[in-house]
């Protein structure tokens, strides 16, 4: 298996054009994938190392991040099965009180399941 490597010249020195998978990867991540991120480079520093040496930090992050929108869904719909939200026609700010108050509760779920 041989690798082709290209180089650019900077003031005399060769310096490698180096790729990562990861950056296409990072372009494509939401709320929950840059939060695990965090979690990792403040409390796993060397684990996050590991994978971004590894190219392996993208993928994960995008797979916790679907995973972590998919649980919002189910919880916020068990959420409006439990606790109906009210009419939007009739009362909108207590509308829109109750679905913020049920998008936190996901999120806190999520937080603490996931993250």
């Amino acid at each position: 298996m041989s690798y082709l490597i290209t180089y650019t010249n900077v003031n005399g020195y060769l310096i490698p054009n180096l790729t990562f998978k990861s950056g296409e990867q990072m372009e494509q991540l939401g709320k929950y994938g840059f939060l695990r991120r965090d979690y990792l480079k403040n409390h796993k520093n060397s684990l996050y190392q590991v994978m971004l040496l590894q190219d392996t930090i993208g993928g994960h992050l995008l797979e916790v991040d679907k995973v972590a929108r998919a649980r919002e869904e189910v919880i916020l719909k068990q959420l409006e099965e439990k606790e109906p939200l009210s009419d939007k026609e009739a009362d909108q700010m207590a509308w829109v009180r109750a679905a913020n108050q049920h998008r936190a509760i996901a999120e806190e779920i999520i937080l603490r399941e996931l993250l």
